[in-house]
């Protein structure tokens, strides 16, 4: 039966066990990381959109997808609130996919203690939450949302409270990935290629190498590989550039070669057909070449024609004497008198 994070998690009184949590974190960063890698960032990355059936993890409902190398400003009025990243907050639309980051960050942290992270009223609201525990940025940070905001902001200093620990069954490790996904400064969050390589994802990693060999070999079949994607742009803060073309080298064979005959020439056998006898074989007539011997060696004239009207005869016409005899047959007579 399929069922998303939001319908495993409501009405638990005990979190997931962080085994299970690791197992769908793992699954959920390789999917992200197969979409940036080929252009796409999700925008909207919630535990609604995020499918679970026996314990495989989907991440579904790609509507607010987006390329990676389209021009901004994106939409503001993006993701839903509680996952929504600062810089969707903050900026006219000037975001890149690591957005996708922070809303698995805290999708993360809503898997570990049953509660959401930032639960902001409004957007107003919701920036205020994201201070309460963060606290407010770096003042370059602030530079840069500055630049792509048609209105100025200014925030009261504050420290932060930090994440709350509403469960201690958490290792360091997690802990450590859940502040770099949600990292305030998008150039510094975490991308997700790099969060797969995170100690928290140790075992997973060598789970998957000790994978037997069939199970690859099969994963392999259905899932061929493809050409990786380029690099992701590594400042978020430039326009991105339209993705170029890339020429395509010309086949320098054909996908199907020609078939190549036999090596030697194979005489088919001999019919012997009873009753049949063998004709015997004749020798046409041979033409006298215009240049045999004794020949004057002109090549003959040819004399046109003269076309003569239907009334008028030639001379050679003119010599024939007809032989026949004319004869002149009875009249038939129709019935009824009619001719």
């Amino acid at each position: 039966m399929d069922m998303n994070i939001y319908e495993l998690i409501r009405g638990r009184r005990h979190p997931l066990s962080e085994k299970k949590i690791m197992h769908y974190m793992y699954q959920l960063c390789k999917s992200l990381d197969h979409m940036h890698r080929n252009g796409i960032f999700h925008r909207d990355v919630k535990p609604e959109n995020i499918l679970i059936k026996q314990d495989v993890l989907k991440l579904g409902d790609f509507g607010s997808c987006r390329s990676i190398y389209s021009k901004q400003p994106y939409t503001e009025y993006i993701s839903t609130r509680w996952y929504r990243a600062p810089e969707c907050l903050l900026t006219d639309g000037f975001y890149t996919y690591k957005m996708d980051l922070w809303s698995a960050g805290c999708v993360l942290y809503e898997m570990a203690s049953l509660q959401p992270l930032f639960p902001g009223a409004n957007e107003l609201d919701q920036i205020s939450r994201i201070h309460d525990v963060i606290g407010t940025p770096a003042g370059k940070t602030l530079t840069k949302f500055r630049r792509s905001r048609a209105m100025s902001f200014d925030f009261t200093f504050k420290k932060g409270s930090g994440i709350p620990l509403l469960t201690a069954s958490l290792s360091p490790q997690c802990l450590s990935l859940l502040h770099a996904m949600v990292a305030y400064d998008p150039d510094e969050r975490i991308t997700a290629h790099q969060a797969l390589q995170h100690p928290y994802f140790q075992e997973q990693r060598a789970a998957e190498k000790q994978a037997p060999a069939g199970a690859m070999e099969k994963a392999s079949a259905l899932c061929p590989e493809r050409p990786v994607a380029p690099e992701l742009p590594s400042n978020s803060w430039q326009p991105a550039q339209e993705g170029s073309k890339q020429k395509q080298p010309l086949k320098q064979e054909e996908d199907h070669p020609r078939r190549r005959g036999p090596a030697y020439v194979m005489e088919l056998p001999k019919l012997k057909l009873s009753g049949v006898t063998k004709q015997p074989s004749y020798c046409g007539p041979a033409l006298q070449s215009v240049f045999a011997p004794g020949a004057t060696r002109k090549v003959p004239v040819l004399r046109p024609l003269k076309c003569v009207g239907p009334n008028q005869k030639t001379d050679a016409q003119k010599d024939v004497k007809p032989n026949l005899k004319q004869y002149r047959l009875p009249m038939a007579e129709r019935r009824g008198g009619g001719y």
